[in-house]
């Protein structure tokens, strides 16, 4: 079965074969697909790499909420969690971000009703792509890594790089001679590690440990405190808890690896808390994607 396949079971009857017929019409859609769309009273929506593909289809709310309940395996209640969160992961690692009517108590998500628009945002794993940097993060002489940000505007695969950089460093690098190290991710919302019923669905290395669903400050002081990490990596830093987490691990003597939007330097320097991590030499490489 296609891998696609896996994602279009979620969809009722008329929508999955309005789908399957685009697919098969023009086999590049499959390939450079990034997000399925589906919106009340609007057309679906393709995003592709290069192109959105509107289907004109007028998807309907009943529709809608036949999509989530099969995602949340016609348990709506056991993922109100993850609802309230606005995304939910499935097999796979794809995430479908959720909006509809927020239902606040103190500041807090507590519930999603009238559920108006679903986004498969499509997972994909590019084995090796993180080969053109490796050699930049890599210090060979301690056999470590540099404490590193990667740095790019959105949609432009840094939490994919990331990923596999990740992976890379905990299996252990034999090209560079580099011996695989104990790493720690902080997957806040389930990007990286993509982790569906307990377990990864993405391959982020034999020695890493995940913690998922919780901050990335916390997590990181997590992770430290329990599963003695060498390496701690998480995606889209730019908190002033962010920043301290990631200054107190490093004067503790781990390394990270870490990403945040942008396009250049004086992007950076406009986030005044990642800045300070730079200027206190606590980042010891920046990447620009």
């Amino acid at each position: 079965m296609r891998k696609i396949e896996g994602i279009l079971k979620y969809f009722p009857t008329n929508i999955y074969n309005i789908l399957l017929y685009t697919l098969e019409q023009n086999s590049q859609i499959e390939e450079n697909i990034q997000e399925i769309r589906i919106r009340v009273g609007r057309p679906i929506l393709l995003k592709l790499r290069q192109a959105d593909i509107l289907i004109e289809y007028v998807v309907t709310q009943t529709e809608v909420l036949q999509t989530l309940e099969r995602l949340c395996e016609n348990s709506i209640y056991a993922y109100k969690n993850q609802i309230c969160a606005g995304f939910i992961t499935v097999k796979g690692g794809h995430r479908v971000g959720v909006t509809g009517t927020a239902v606040m108590e103190y500041d807090k998500v507590i519930n999603m009703k009238y559920i108006t628009s679903l986004n498969f945002r499509i997972a994909r794993e590019v084995i090796n792509c993180s080969n053109k940097i490796l050699g930049q993060m890599i210090d060979r002489e301690n056999n470590n890594i540099y404490t590193t940000l990667i740095v790019s505007p959105p949609g432009k695969g840094k939490t994919t790089i990331l990923r596999d950089a990740i992976r890379r460093i905990s299996n252990g690098i034999q090209e560079l001679d580099f011996k695989g190290k104990t790493c720690g991710v902080v997957d806040e919302r389930g990007e990286i590690a993509a982790i569906y019923q307990g377990i990864p669905q993405n391959d982020i290395g034999m020695r890493t440990d995940v913690i998922e669903n919780v901050t990335k400050a916390k997590g990181m002081k997590m992770l430290i405190r329990s599963m003695a990490p060498e390496v701690i990596a998480c995606d889209e830093i730019g908190t002033k808890e962010d920043v301290e987490a990631i200054a107190e691990a490093i004067s503790s003597g781990v390394k990270g690896i870490f990403t945040m939007h942008g396009k250049t330097m004086n992007d950076i320097k406009l986030n005044k808390e990642v800045y300070e991590l730079i200027e206190e030499k606590y980042i010891e490489k920046i990447i620009f994607i």
